[in-house]
């Protein structure tokens, strides 16, 4: 896959941080990378955008920025409010195939989940990905409620016409509750979609060069990594029935 676009469910799900690991795990694998952020917003000309600490945590990737807001909306209404110029699908799949030309690997990251607006017409990251032909990689939470969030962006998906190559959990909990066990089995069948890794909650703090080595053990080999799926959920598995079954309760 020359061009990998990168989703989630919503804000502060993982989708950097996956995509970092992403581009580790394939830089470990020889390939050459490069990674696309289209639109940048809260972010002030001299702090470090997403795609920037893509590459301070992955390494070598070549980081792209098309366009940068100041206040953290959704790039439309950040655009409109600053004055300046919207990113347009049309721009970012330009952008990403030109791109495509000298690395193995491109990933486009998005802002907010797959129908953020990126313009007034309403054109968005899924826009983005038809434009390209390109698979995308759907980053969900871990917990109560993902399921819903992440059923809703691949039935889009799927109503597009769009393939989802697989669904990774972004930040998941060293201490999991019982709705983030049951999600590792109920994940993959919301989406019709592989789950396709598991990132461990504070994998962005980790050095750079601890979280190169790690990172292929977060994911799985479709994305260059060793992650296995199955093993994964047999050692989080919860436990069998509920409370009731257990403690013998009677109803009222």
């Amino acid at each position: 896959m020359p061009v990998l676009v990168i989703t989630g469910t919503g804000t502060e799900v993982g989708k950097t941080v996956t995509t970092a690991a992403v581009a580790a795990a394939a830089l470990a694998a020889g390939r050459s990378v490069a990674v696309l952020k289209p639109a940048q917003t809260g972010v002030r000309p001299d702090e470090r955008g997403d795609a920037d600490e893509v590459a301070r945590l992955a390494g070598a990737v070549t980081a792209a920025e098309l366009a940068r807001y100041p206040e953290p909306l959704a790039p439309a209404t950040a655009a409109r409010r600053s004055g300046r110029a919207p990113v347009r699908p049309g721009e970012v799949a330009e952008a990403a195939a030109k791109l495509a030309t000298g690395h193995d690997l491109v990933l486009v990251e998005g802002a907010g989940g797959l129908l953020v607006r990126f313009d007034p017409e309403g054109g968005t990251l899924a826009d983005v990905a038809a434009l390209l032909g390109a698979p995308v990689l759907l980053v969900a939470a871990a917990g109560l409620g993902t399921l819903n969030t992440t059923g809703l962006t691949a039935g889009e998906l799927a109503r597009r016409g769009l393939e989802l190559t697989g669904v990774v959990v972004g930040s998941w909990p060293a201490e999991a509750d019982l709705a983030c066990r049951c999600n590792l089995a109920d994940l993959p069948e919301v989406a019709a979609a592989p789950l396709l890794g598991a990132l461990p909650a504070g994998a962005a703090a980790l050095a750079p060069a601890d979280f190169r080595a790690a990172a292929p053990a977060w994911l799985a080999p479709v994305l260059h990594g060793t992650w296995d799926a199955e093993a994964f959920r047999a050692r989080h598995a919860p436990p069998e029935g509920g409370a009731r079954e257990r403690g013998g309760g009677q109803s009222p």
